[in-house]
């Protein structure tokens, strides 16, 4: 597939530089950085960068993401063959704001992830063009995209206002190109209906090789509350609490900066977001995201660790001064219940795609949503990678 595109890419890139920006032509364009390989078990990757304004008119569609992002996660961890999952994000505004852009690189640690994206609020602007360009750049250029045959690529540009193009900066043509050029596919989402966005949003995208969806400025996306929430919300969370991280110090501290994202959301997020992670969670696609590295529960129970093989040091904190025998009991009793849990709560999501389903046939099918728009284009572009999506959209 990427052969293919190397081909669409040079063509793009000589039409985009002749009949849109000459100037490009005598430009000096940095170089990217490496890109890093993300290892798998030969499983397929699913890479998605979301570039979201984060400028004062956006609040809406930002609290959108905050609710919605699981479930975005959920739908494309369903295809057929069970995808490894990465996100990343990069926000912008415009030059002189607080910042005109922030990156938050692609990873399987959703929690992160989320975690950052929890502290984006709408501020800023001004003039109605925005550094477009810039936050197009850094998803393409600064990103670590898996370098894998079977992999999905996909940029959502989200926003409502089209790029500066009076900046000397590189322009969307030659973006897209270099998109192209690496496999990934650019879709933009212009939210609300400022004219002067509409050509350009729709031209990235073609060029891009994606596709243009206009929505309203707070999204369109459906976010139901269910009766089964916080129970699911209340289970996601002992979920977490039967996590235990072994190995050296250096890799304990990176697991607990993970542990601290996850609490960070447990005090404030919303009860749906949560119960949206734990539903992923408990889902194959959601054991990274669930476990991190180094995860000691886990490992012991597929026979990977032998705990009678670790050094003191480097069991964790609550296992040091059990005795063997009391470690073994300790950890086969996590085990145990982390599998409970699971079975709890994929019993219990069940009952909530039974309700939502039935929500979403009553308001008419909500063909027009941004979960059915979203899920309609990744099955297809996913398709061209080797990924089958059958079920429709998670909400």
């Amino acid at each position: 597939m990427k052969t293919k595109l190397l081909g669409i890419a040079l063509f793009t890139l000589t039409m985009a530089a002749v009949v849109y920006y000459p100037q490009l032509m005598a430009r000096n364009v940095p170089a990217d950085p490496p890109i890093q390989q993300h290892l798998t078990s030969g499983k397929p990757i699913v890479d998605v960068v979301f570039v979201l304004d984060t400028t004062g008119s956006m609040g809406d569609l930002i609290q959108t993401a905050k609710e919605k992002i699981w479930s975005i996660a959920t739908t494309m961890a369903s295809a057929q063959q069970t995808p490894d999952i990465r996100i990343g994000l990069v926000a912008y505004r415009d030059r002189n704001d607080a910042y005109e852009t922030r990156i938050v690189d692609l990873s399987d640690d959703l929690d992160s992830v989320y975690a950052t994206l929890m502290d984006f609020e709408a501020n800023g602007g001004g003039d109605t063009p925005e550094s477009v360009n810039k936050a197009l750049y850094d998803a393409v250029h600064n990103m670590s995209w898996t370098q894998q045959d079977q992999a999905y690529q996909v940029i959502f540009l989200v926003g409502d206002a089209p790029p500066h193009m009076d900046y000397d900066e590189v322009q969307y043509p030659e973006i897209a190109a270099s998109a192209l050029e690496k496999g990934i596919v650019i879709n933009t989402i212009q939210c609300g209906d400022i004219p002067s966005a509409v050509a350009p949003w729709t031209q990235i995208a073609s060029l891009g090789n994606g596709d243009f969806f206009q929505v309203e400025q707070a999204g369109s996306a459906v976010a139901y509350s269910t009766p089964f929430d916080e129970e699911i919300a209340s289970l996601s969370a002992r979920l977490d609490d039967t996590r235990l991280y072994f190995g050296t110090e250096e890799e304990k501290a990176k697991m607990q900066s993970k542990v601290a994202a996850t609490e960070k959301l447990h005090d404030g997020a919303s009860v749906e977001a949560r119960a949206r992670r734990g539903v992923f969670n408990a889902s194959a696609g959601g054991r990274a995201n669930l476990l991190g590295d180094n995860e000691l529960v886990a490992a012991f129970a597929s026979g990977e660790v032998k705990l009678d093989e670790l050094e003191e040091d480097a069991l964790p904190a609550a296992l040091q001064a059990m005795a063997p025998e009391e470690q073994e009991a300790y950890v086969a009793e996590l085990a145990d219940e982390r599998a409970d849990i699971q079975a709890q709560i994929r019993a219990l999501s069940q009952d909530r795609d039974g309700f939502l389903a039935k929500k979403v046939e009553e308001a008419g099918g909500l063909k027009s949503s941004l979960d059915q728009k979203l899920y309609d284009a990744v099955k297809e572009q996913a398709g061209e990678a080797g990924l089958e999506y059958e079920d429709g959209p998670a909400y």
